[in-house]
């Protein structure tokens, strides 16, 4: 006991929270600008914490990765561009309320469900910890495979009417998801001599590309047809009930909040899948939940809550199995074992007995970091709206420039930039034709993995194809994707029989009445 008080205490001094108020700030304002995400952040503000005492420097980063998560977001809703790619969900609707004039109700609800998300998961962390990284433990090369499949099949009919054109851009991203070196031969693969992919295609570029700068041509695209330069994003609403989010408003997406933060624990706690499989994932089960279906990608407060909870929630869950088993949950995870390390710390089952306070203070350090991502996110939203309420000639080339700078300030390549505004055409045409950006975004995002997964087992398993059935978990895994497929096919099938009924119905009722 008194080792836990000593720790909280520690986590409340002045120190500690000046640092901590510090890196949620930087945190918002670094995910806000499309590119630079949290992992990126943590590697950069690593050095500084050199000086700093050990809590100090861990409470700084994890603030820094928490108020990033929330700060993508803002950028998505306001400019349908994407911070982080986690964020590009929360995109979905709360763009569309963006042009409705409810821009300010919009990041509420995100910024809402983000703090209650990360704080549940931090509760989460706190109180069970041990046992959900024992079942990470178990997932060997099999399981994580057919997780994998699962998480593909279960997000292909997003974005699209057809299941099967999600497939199809799924597989399209695993293709290229697949470019560069091939992980056991070393050989370069699909490369075509071009020596930039030796690396493969990287996530930002791509991401921006798809996400963001598609987006600027449709609504170019919209303004050459109507023949006028008026701001595609209307002016932000003044009525009350379009800034504020009621309390009526808010209790009406506990359902898709709560879901996505256990989904967001369950990603977190599985090494290797991430916050975008999560975020997508939740807005998936949330609009199949929702009995307002119709209103999703059109401005519904479920999907932003959906999304922003279950992204937010892998931030602490991604700390389960590194604080347990020295394992990292994501790359944000890995950069925060690094900083474990610089500060003579070796995260893992003797963490807890050989640093109890240090830990209990971090412990302390993200429930405020919580609580004052709450706090900054309150006070910044009104200089948030006001930032785009810009006419469009102004806002646009501001976008393109920042989606331009997004893709060459990781790698400091022309090459990415390239990258980018090539996928930014292929966005546009998927738009058009009604293919899932989503499904293919989160099947290049997922490729490398579930390449790495599917090879360690045909070694493992050396050549043998019933490696899946000597595998309980594996093989219920891989029986759930086929039943997804199928029910999915069938459920599409049949809403087209029917459809194709009512639309005879309806002819046959007015031909009926020209006879009368």
């Amino acid at each position: 006991m008194d080792m836990i008080i000593a720790g909280l205490l520690d986590s409340i001094s002045l120190a500690s929270l000046i640092f901590l108020l510090a890196g949620v700030a930087v945190g918002v304002l670094i995910g806000a600008i499309p590119g630079i995400n949290g992992p990126m952040a943590i590697a950069l503000f690593i050095p500084i914490t050199y000086y700093m005492t050990p809590l100090t420097a861990i409470g700084f980063l994890v603030g820094l990765n928490k108020g990033a998560f929330f700060g993508g977001a803002v950028s998505a809703v306001l400019l349908r561009t994407p911070g982080t790619p986690e964020a590009a969900a929360t995109a979905w609707d709360g763009y569309p309320l963006t042009q409705q004039g409810k821009g300010e109700k919009a990041l509420r609800m995100a910024l809402y469900s983000s703090v209650a998300g990360d704080f549940l998961s931090t509760i989460v962390l706190i109180a069970i910890a041990a046992p959900l990284a024992a079942v990470a433990l178990f997932m060997g090369p099999a399981e994580i495979f057919a997780l994998i499949s699962v998480s593909l099949t279960v997000i292909a009919g997003i974005g699209t009417t057809s299941i099967s054109r999600g497939l199809i851009a799924a597989g399209f991203g695993i293709l290229l998801g697949l470019i560069g070196t091939e992980p056991v031969t070393a050989l370069p693969r699909l490369t075509f001599d071009v020596y930039q992919l030796g690396s493969g295609l990287s996530l930002i570029p791509v991401a921006i590309g798809l996400l963001a700068f598609s987006e600027i041509l449709l609504q170019l695209e919209r303004l050459a047809v109507n023949g006028s330069g008026e701001h595609c994003v209307t002016v932000f609403s003044k009525k009350s009930e379009d800034r504020l989010v009621s309390l009526k408003e808010f209790f009406a997406t506990t359902k898709a909040l709560l879901r996505g933060t256990l989904i967001g624990v369950g990603v977190g706690a599985m090494p290797g899948l991430g916050a975008p499989v999560a975020s997508f994932m939740s807005y998936d089960q949330a609009m199949k939940r929702s009995k307002k279906k119709h209103e999703f990608g059109k401005g519904s407060l479920e999907g932003i809550a959906a999304s922003e909870s279950a992204n937010s929630s892998v931030v602490a869950a991604s700390l389960i199995p590194l604080f347990v088993l020295g394992i990292p949950g994501n790359l944000a995870a890995a950069m925060l074992m690094g900083a474990f390390m610089i500060h003579g710390m070796q995260p893992g089952p003797l963490l807890f007995k050989e640093n109890a306070q240090l830990m209990y203070g971090i412990y302390g350090s993200l429930v405020l970091a919580s609580l004052l991502l709450l706090l900054i996110g309150r006070f910044g939203l009104r200089f948030f709206c006001k930032a785009v309420n810009i006419p469009a000639m102004i806002l646009y080339p501001i976008v393109m420039f920042t989606c331009i700078m997004g893709a060459y300030l990781g790698k400091s390549s022309m090459f990415d930039v390239g990258i980018m505004l090539a996928f930014g055409f292929i966005g546009y045409y998927m738009r058009k034709f009604d293919y899932s950006y989503v499904a293919f975004l989160i099947g290049f995002i997922l490729a490398p993995e579930w390449e790495r997964a599917l090879q360690q087992v045909v070694i493992i398993s050396e050549y043998d194809s019933y490696m899946f059935f000597q595998r309980p978990v594996a093989m219920m895994l891989m029986a759930l994707t086929l039943f997804v497929v199928v029910r999915t096919f069938w459920t599409s099938i049949h809403a087209k029989r029917k459809n194709k009924k009512i639309q005879a119905a309806a002819v046959a009722a007015a031909q009926h009445k020209v006879t009368e």
